[in-house]
């Protein structure tokens, strides 16, 4: 049995924990670092986006050499509204990511292909038996679900075209909702990465988990014919199933979520309740690691439950409109709720994706006439509605 020694491990290799990698470098470069990744690559296999008003100067910084896409502003498109936001928004790679972490951590603080086998305080076992002995452990490997949090899903499948001539797009289109609605609410995200290279993805607010693989890819296809595209060749390909979380005990999920270490990301719940978005809070998290004076294993169990926590106790309005759009909407109509939402101050907007929404806020949303059955919203508002569903991971096996 081989044994490797860090100041800190870091377990998973993608969003959460190559930023955390990352920005304790740039901070603390004295520190022995391992970035452990059961996949060869790091980052896995994604296109992960944020909008300019998400991040500080420093997390744009964090960001920068991971970003493939930057543009000056983006349209969304519902079939009774349409609009233009000036919103600065960027998009990034897996294969960026990847380049970026290895370009930055010296060669020996990156192990791939390493599937963990057990983690606690101080040591990690790997699968092929090595042990890993740090002063802290952080887990960073994605979320688990065990019915402690309650919602629906999101899910998608998107791929990166060449087409036959250019698509026409100077900005992304963040939702284009004009689209049939299909199995929930469903719109179509475009990222024109060049002239004649866009990133189209198909994307369901769901009650289900299953991914129809074939349907979609021809609803992609049908949707680039009726922009006037032809694809040429399918560059990239991705797809995943997301929770959005509208209720849940948050005491349960935390111990359901592993052992006493600290813990990142998803695994600590770190996302947006409606859009499953994780970007802004990996990049705050990240930074806020970097800046701990203690960075020993008890401090930064410590540390991360308590951030974690108030995460939680901040978003408690987004996972209410989580439950105005899975329990209050019919699952056909649930875009209305979108669509009632782009009509509102730019500024709120943005409040809103960052997770920094304002009371002001909140009150405005819920202001003029509701995009879903009133008695279905006073009944969610009043907690008598219909029970949302345990999320599980059981059964998301993409078809």
């Amino acid at each position: 049995m081989s044994i490797r020694h860090a100041d800190i491990a870091i377990l998973g290799g993608g969003l959460a924990g190559g930023l955390i990698a990352l920005a304790l470098r740039k901070a603390r470069p004295e520190c022995r670092l391992l970035l452990v990744e059961q996949d060869q690559v790091l980052g896995g296999n994604h296109v992960w986006s944020f909008f300019g008003s998400d991040v500080g100067k420093a997390g744009r910084e964090l960001l920068a050499p991971m970003v493939e896409g930057a543009w000056s502003g983006y349209s969304v498109r519902f079939p009774r509204y349409s609009r233009d936001l000036a919103t600065s928004y960027y998009s990034m790679t897996s294969s960026r990511f990847d380049e970026a972490l290895r370009a930055a951590l010296p060669e020996d603080a990156i192990l791939t292909g390493a599937r963990v086998l057990a983690a606690g305080t101080g040591a990690v076992t790997l699968a092929d038996g090595t042990r890993i002995e740090a002063s802290a452990v952080i887990d960073a490997r994605g979320i688990r679900l065990q019915g402690h949090l309650s919602g629906g899903w999101q899910k998608f499948l998107g791929q990166r075209v060449r087409l036959a001539q250019p698509h026409g797009l100077t900005k992304p289109i963040v939702m284009d909702a004009t689209v049939e609605q299909v199995d929930g609410y469903r719109f179509v995200y475009c990222l024109p990465f060049g002239a004649d290279e866009i990133f189209i993805e198909d994307t369901y607010y769901s009650d289900s988990t299953t991914i129809d693989h074939p349907a979609l890819a021809a609803r992609i296809a049908a949707y680039a014919q009726s922009q006037g595209w032809t694809i040429a060749e399918v560059l990239h390909e991705e797809q995943g199933v997301l929770p959005v979380v509208s209720a849940g005990d948050w005491d349960g999920f935390w111990r359901s979520s592993g052992g006493q270490i600290a813990r990142a990301g998803t695994r600590a719940g770190l996302f947006h309740p409606v859009t499953s978005y994780s970007v802004p809070e990996a990049v705050r998290f990240a930074l806020a690691v970097a800046q701990q004076a203690d960075l020993s294993h008890a401090a930064l169990a410590d540390f991360s439950e308590r951030w974690a926590k108030r995460h939680w106790q901040r978003t408690g309005f987004a996972r209410l409109l989580s439950a105005m759009l899975f329990q209050a909407a019919e699952p056909l109509a649930r875009y209305r709720m979108m669509e009632h939402f782009y009509r509102l101050d730019t500024r709120l907007v943005e409040r809103f994706y960052a997770g920094r929404s304002t009371l002001l806020d909140r009150a405005r949303i819920f202001v003029g006439r509701p995009p879903v059955p009133v008695s279905r919203a006073l009944a969610v508002l009043a907690g008598s509605g219909a029970r949302p569903r345990p999320l599980t991971l059981a059964g998301m096996r993409k078809q």
